[in-house]
């Protein structure tokens, strides 16, 4: 493939029970003028019947899970998808419509086919985000600091990403990276320990445009802090190459 090769990106996104939001989330994302990837994680008949109407046109593929796996499996199924269909980039966009179609475009700036760059969103809160949410992420902020010696990842949780599909599946395939909402911080985490490329971008954040969480408080946060407490032993086995990553980035400098 030569170097200046186009990329062929799509952008997916993972729907579950998001019927008042996903046509909004889809005309904005149709702005970037790339194929729609839907990833139907079990939706209820009201919002799988929306998913119908939308994968009838011919920029739309729709995939279904047998039921709700989790965001995840969701991300999963739609990068294997992807790249079965030829895509060599999939931007990752949330489903329920919290984040600025018109800051979306930066994320596929400058891509070529061989771009191995995580591009991931941090966010920009309006006065919408709940206080509780805003600060709790600085729990997760701290501790994949703590796993990879490094401020390179800004915000992992944030439902915006460009995935080099090729190399996230490689990546999936050896490690996983969980099936729920785990996905959004192990997969970055795993990315920074092999070495690979990582951007962060501004995305401005509403939350949400049909009011609707499917976090799990008891069970998300126990997947949450197995997810945590994994990574923590991994950065432990991997501590002289990361101190030595960390000493010749200062000597760069």
């Amino acid at each position: 493939m030569p170097h200046d090769a186009p990329a062929r990106p799509c952008v997916l996104i993972p729907v579950y029970n998001h019927a008042a939001a996903i046509e909004w989330t889809c005309e904005g994302a149709r702005r970037l003028g790339v194929p729609l990837l839907l990833v139907d994680d079990g939706s209820d008949h009201e919002c799988a019947t929306v998913l119908d109407a939308l994968a009838e046109a011919a920029d739309v593929t729709l995939i279904r899970l047998p039921g709700n796996r989790g965001k995840g499996a969701a991300v999963k199924a739609g990068l294997r998808e992807a790249e079965r269909l030829g895509f060599t980039h999939a931007l990752q966009v949330d489903a329920d419509g919290q984040h600025a179609p018109e800051d979306l475009p930066q994320f596929l700036d400058g891509l070529s086919a061989r771009s191995r760059e995580l591009r991931i969103g941090y966010p920009r809160f309006d006065a919408s985000v709940p206080r509780h949410r805003f600060y709790a992420r600085y729990a997760t902020h701290l501790l994949v600091w703590l796993n990879t010696l490094s401020f390179t990842l800004r915000d992992t949780m944030c439902g915006v990403k460009l995935y080099p599909v090729l190399e996230t599946n490689r990546l999936v395939s050896r490690h996983g990276c969980g099936n729920r909402m785990q996905f959004d911080t192990e997969l970055p985490v795993r990315w920074l320990w092999a070495g690979l490329a990582v951007r962060n971008l501004p995305v401005r954040v509403h939350y949400p445009l049909d009011g609707i969480s499917h976090f799990a408080l008891w069970r998300d946060n126990t997947q949450l802090a197995m997810m945590h407490a994994r990574l923590f032993f991994g950065m432990l086995r991997r501590l002289p190459r990361l101190l030595s990553r960390r000493h010749s980035s200062r000597k760069n400098q």
